[in-house]
């Protein structure tokens, strides 16, 4: 971490309530269109194109039911990695503690679904892929740098 702060702003409650309600926004509408709508995220700095974009689900670990979030993701051979960043909150996302008390997801790209099981990248592994991630979404640095947290890299792989 370099001592960036996170905004304040960012904090706010409303915030947190207008990313819950795009989320779920942009969830119905990739469902909707194969992921045409929604299948992608803004162009991060000094990239050319936006990042791609999967809807990864999990089991609420208190509730037992599906719960959807929208992720940028990489592609790495048959394994999908996404990044627990939270926007540099310093807590894990939700979506991280259910896959820790279930690690069978689904992942959605465009069209099509993925059986999968999820853990969390070794440090090696996690300073391998970090670079290829940070090149995908060069935000995920600027998360890095607002939290005190250790961020998640998490790696999605084919079941069995």
């Amino acid at each position: 971490m370099d001592g960036d702060k996170r905004p304040d702003q960012l904090d706010s409650p409303v915030v947190a309530k207008l990313i819950k309600v795009g989320s779920r926004f942009n969830t119905r509408l990739y469902r909707l269109t194969g992921g045409r709508v929604g299948g992608t995220w803004r162009i991060g700095a000094g990239l050319r194109k936006p990042a791609p974009v999967c809807l990864l689900t999990t089991i609420g670990r208190k509730s037992g039911q599906p719960r959807t979030a929208p992720l940028i993701y990489l592609a790495d051979g048959d394994r999908f990695v996404v990044v627990a960043s939270q926007g540099g909150l310093p807590k894990h996302p939700a979506w991280y503690l259910n896959l820790q008390a279930n690690p069978h997801v689904t992942i959605e790209v465009g069209g099509d679904k993925h059986e999968l099981t999820a853990r969390t990248a070794s440090p090696a592994e996690k300073a391998q892929l970090w670079p290829r991630l940070v090149a995908l979404y060069a935000d995920f640095e600027t998360y890095d740098a607002w939290t005190e947290r250790e961020i998640p890299v998490v790696i999605c792989e084919p079941r069995g």
